[in-house]
């Protein structure tokens, strides 16, 4: 609604309440009672069943204060035809006679006959001056004050006037009651109601409050003006006296003039007069130099003494741009913007060449948020500093920088921070799709982008983590974590248009859902894998792949959307849910520092929830330290692909690239390539950075990637298998005293092992060191399974017999049958057998490689690293130095190691030297017969497979 159709309605309101002839108004306006009750008798007397002639000779007889007649009138008016204008005087008349509840009532009637919410308004204002009238100023006042707080806009002038006559009649009692600081904070009120914008058209819009009340609102400003100068002199309140006489006469025009030619006619006396009167007070309370003693005062920090005094000197003919640049300055320790500005404008004005008031200018505008106008006075101010003919004056560019340096800055900080932001994100306040440069575009036409500029101009050190804090703060965003529904919208169908004006339908509704909830929580900017991806360019995708986890660890908030689990839903339904199912869930909930909805829990971060983080982790099978506090990278990489194994993706390379954030790698993304290829090559990363080789302990169909990695993520479903033996079980073992042979085997053994380098990948071949059993026998089992799966009871030499159950068809030997092929039962190099900390606990030195050049493969720019045993080997006896107990009991830990049962892969050999996985249905535990000739037995190398 405009202001003039506000205007109308509120008006029509009143003429509803007082449907009275022109004439009849006039004569209530201009106080002629008598006449205007003679012509309502008239009409009663033509009519006497006109229930609106009697309500209004009501209101007449009330002006009269003759209370018995107006409630008969009122009642009469109510009895012939109840009605709103009937009800109102009763309620008043009522009033009169100190009735009050009685009164209350009538115009709780009275409301019942309301068509608005501004009748309302205005009954409830008529209620309350009638209280007010009564002499309940302590009921009447609050009302008021509680319409003004909460009453609709288009009746919020209406309230206020109100409230500024009624502050103003207050004044009056108090000045008569020589009360004269509590009149001069009432008038002050009366003064601030802001009712007063266009006087005449308050007149115009309000006079019913003259018929009803006799009010004088066209004088109501002048005459509170001027009772709130005479009684803040009286109350010895110099400062504001002179402050109150200057406003007023700033902010009067002719037609106000003109409407109180009696003031006007003695202003000029009244001011020389004031003015002696102020200079009189001031002398006789010691301040006999008005901007001397104001100096005083700012240099003391009393800021509001010091504008105080710098106005009485200003007012009083002392104005200088010295006094007003110090009232300038007091005018910005107290945050007073405007009024500080026009103190600096002045301060130009009397003194243009000077750089002060262009400086004081600059900082009444930063704090006023007006930052271009800002930033344009500090350049002149810089200018004029340039141009001054004092060499000292010049120096002072020092302690500043220019815009030019300042925005430079900013620029650093900014590509940094969105290095490692989404690409695109949507607006939340205007639901528009902005990609980098739009966002950056955003940024530095948003206030905050001004506020930093003008704040750090002012300073020569740059304030680097002030510029990174403000960076931050703006581009807060928030991820979406959700299951893709069917027609999700793609790029295009938001791409240059408005999110909230698009259709509801389908899963638009729950994008324009996010945005509104991002938005009300805070949050300029929101992010949506479905929308803010462009599919198409495989740049973009490439790097929203590769930066997604970041992009997630880096989000203010990331919402969870279970689209089948109702907020009034009961716990434990988490794990149900389809979203616990999707293989890109496992980052979206691991990467977030702050998560949240799900269900009713009001928690603003889920993560700080344990019931939740409980459910969570029962759901998903990960423990509560990594739901809480992940950190990607390499450490436990096989436990990481079993939280993985159970989950789906809509496209199979997914169940991969989805991995990439978890183990912090990045890695070239190709939709086509299909999920073995997509999974090997995580995996042979994986082996290639950690070391690892836990992530080769699977069981299923082998990959043709590579046969030591396994087909699909599914494989890993299964928990490692573990050796039953404990740390302290093997300390045990070797606590009892060995002979010098076991003791030279073991130490020979650890040195070999030692010297091997660690399994790495190469052109999808891996070279796996491995302590290596000769196969000497493989047969057949008969089985009444008739499946594509066949069993083979396998002898190797030194271990005790195994079988395997695998779709591969084995070439069968035995003793008395020669081997047309050579097969091998291995032990795969491992770091825990020789006691060595994960790659991820090395020096941050040798923690991660360098990055591959540009013509190198992902899986050749990897330097396997060599033996980090250099330093440890044990000295075994009978050799020259002296034996190292720590290492010579880490060598016989090995022995008891190699003692014990473990995982073992069966191994065929191809064409050359290469070999060939088998894989088995079932872990293969092998065990050595007798740890005291293993050394005689096996074979230790490094083997190439396929």
């Amino acid at each position: 609604m405009d202001v003039a159709s506000r205007d109308s309605c509120v008006t029509g309101d009143l003429s509803r309440i007082l449907a009275m002839s022109t004439k009849l108004r006039n004569a209530c306006i201009t106080g002629d009672l008598l006449n205007a009750e003679e012509l309502l008798t008239q009409e009663i007397q033509s009519s006497s069943v006109d229930n609106q002639s009697y309500a209004n000779r009501s209101f007449i007889m009330a002006r009269k204060h003759d209370w018995d007649h107006a409630l008969q009138d009122a009642l009469q008016s109510v009895s012939l035809h109840p009605s709103l204008t009937g009800y109102i005087s009763k309620g008043i008349a009522l009033c009169g006679k100190n009735r009050l509840q009685d009164a209350i009532r009538a115009f709780d009637l009275a409301s019942v006959f309301t068509n608005s919410d501004s009748e309302t308004t205005l009954i409830l204002l008529i209620k309350a001056v009638a209280l007010f009238n009564a002499n309940q100023h302590e009921d009447a006042m609050p009302r008021v004050q509680e319409l003004v707080a909460v009453c609709p806009k288009a009746d919020t002038l209406a309230c206020r006037v109100v409230e500024a006559y009624l502050c103003a009649q207050l004044g009056t009692n108090a000045s008569d009651g020589g009360r004269h600081s509590e009149a001069a904070d009432y008038f002050t009120a009366a003064v601030k109601a802001n009712a007063f914008t266009s006087q005449s058209a308050v007149q115009f819009k309000y006079q019913d409050f003259t018929v009803l009340f006799g009010w004088d609102l066209k004088s109501l400003w002048e005459i509170a003006n001027q009772k709130k100068c005479d009684v803040l002199l009286c109350a010895g309140r110099l400062g504001e006296a002179v402050e109150s006489y200057r406003y007023m006469m700033d902010m009067s025009d002719e037609t106000v003039k003109a409407s109180c030619l009696e003031w006007l006619q003695s202003s000029r006396a009244y001011k020389l007069a004031f003015m002696r009167k102020c200079n009189a007070l001031y002398a006789a309370n010691g301040v006999a130099e008005l901007a001397a003693s104001g100096n005083a005062a700012l240099a003391k920090k009393d800021y509001d003494r010091a504008i105080e005094l710098y106005s009485a000197a200003i007012e009083l003919d002392s104005a200088t741009d010295t006094v007003f640049a110090n009232r300038s300055k007091a005018r910005l320790m107290k945050m007073l913007w405007e009024d500080a500005l026009l103190d600096a404008e002045k301060v130009i004005e009397l003194k243009p060449s000077a750089y002060l008031g262009y400086q004081l200018k600059h900082e009444a505008l930063h704090g006023a948020q007006c930052y271009d106008e800002a930033i344009e006075a500090f350049q002149i101010m810089l200018l004029k500093l340039d141009e001054a003919p004092d060499p000292q004056l010049q120096k002072l560019h020092q302690h500043f920088i220019s815009p030019f340096e300042a925005e430079s800055a900013i620029q650093g900080v900014l590509h940094v921070h969105l290095d490692n932001a989404p690409l695109r994100l949507i607006n939340t306040s205007n639901g528009r799709l902005y990609d980098r440069a739009a966002q950056i575009h955003a940024f530095k036409t948003s206030a905050e982008y001004k506020e930093l500029l003008a704040s750090i101009i002012k300073n020569a050190d740059l304030q680097l983590e002030h510029i990174q804090d403000v960076v931050a703060m703006y581009f807060r965003w928030v991820m979406l974590s959700h299951r893709w529904g069917e027609k999700e919208p793609l790029l295009h169908d938001i791409q240059d248009k408005v999110v909230y004006e698009l259709d509801s339908v389908d899963s638009i509704a729950k994008l324009q859902s996010f945005c509104e909830v991002t938005r009300d929580a805070g949050f300029l900017w929101a992010w949506i894998d479905t929308c803010c991806i462009d599919q198409t360019n495989n740049v973009e995708l490439q790097k929203s792949v590769n930066s997604m986890f970041v992009w997630y660890h880096n989000s203010a908030l990331t919402i969870v959307y279970l689209s089948d689990v109702l907020p009034s839903s009961k716990s434990c339904t988490l794990a149900r849910s389809v979203w616990n199912k999707r293989g890109w869930m496992v980052q979206e909930f691991l990467a977030p520092k702050d998560w949240t909805l799900y269900l009713d829990h009001h928690s603003t971060n889920h993560k700080e929830s344990m019931a939740i983080m409980q459910e969570l982790g029962d759901a998903t099978g990960i423990d509560l330290q990594s739901l809480v506090a992940f950190r990607p990278g390499m450490r436990n990489p096989r436990e990481k692909l079993q939280w993985a194994s159970t989950r789906i993706t809509t496209l199979q390379e997914d169940i991969a690239y989805s991995l990439f954030g978890i183990f912090g790698v990045q890695l070239p993304v190709m939709y086509g390539e299909n999920k073995r290829n997509a999974l090997g090559r995580l995996l042979q990363e994986i082996v290639a950075r950690s070391g690892d080789i836990n992530v080769l302990d699977w069981v299923g169909k082998s990959s043709e990637f590579n046969s030591c990695l396994p087909a699909d993520i599914t494989s890993y479903q299964a928990p490692p298998w573990l050796p039953s033996l404990s740390a302290d079980n093997v300390q045990t073992s070797i606590s009892s005293p060995q002979d010098a042979m076991v003791v030279e085997m073991a130490s020979g053994l650890f040195r070999e092992l030692g010297s091997l380098s660690a399994a790495r990948f190469a052109h999808c071949r891996l070279h796996l060191p491995c302590i290596i059993f000769h196969v000497t026998e493989v047969r057949e089992k008969p089985s009444q399974n008739q499946g594509a799966n066949s069993t083979y009871h396998i002898k190797a030499k030194g271990l005790h017999d195994v079988s395997i159950t695998t779709e591969d068809r084995l070439t069968q030997f035995w003793p008395g049958r020669p081997a047309l092929q050579t097969f091998y039962l291995v032990r795969p190099w491992n770091r825990d057998l020789l006691e060595l900390p994960d790659f991820e606990e090395l020096p941050a030195h040798a923690e991660h490689p360098p990055s591959p050049d540009a013509s190198q493969s992902m899986e050749e720019y990897w330097t396997p690293p060599g033996s980090p045993l250099h330093d440890i080997l044990p000295v075994p006896p009978g050799e020259q130095g002296t034996v190292d107990s720590e290492s010579y009991s880490q060598a016989l830990r090995l022995i008891v190691r190699l003692g014990q049962p473990f995982s073992a892969f069966l191994l065929a050999q191809q064409r050359g030297a290469e070999y060939k996985r088998i894989a088995s249905d079932h872990v293969i535990v092998a065990q050595v017969k007798d740890i005291v000739s293993i050394r005689d037995i096996i074979d230790i190398r490094t083997l190439e497979i396929l």
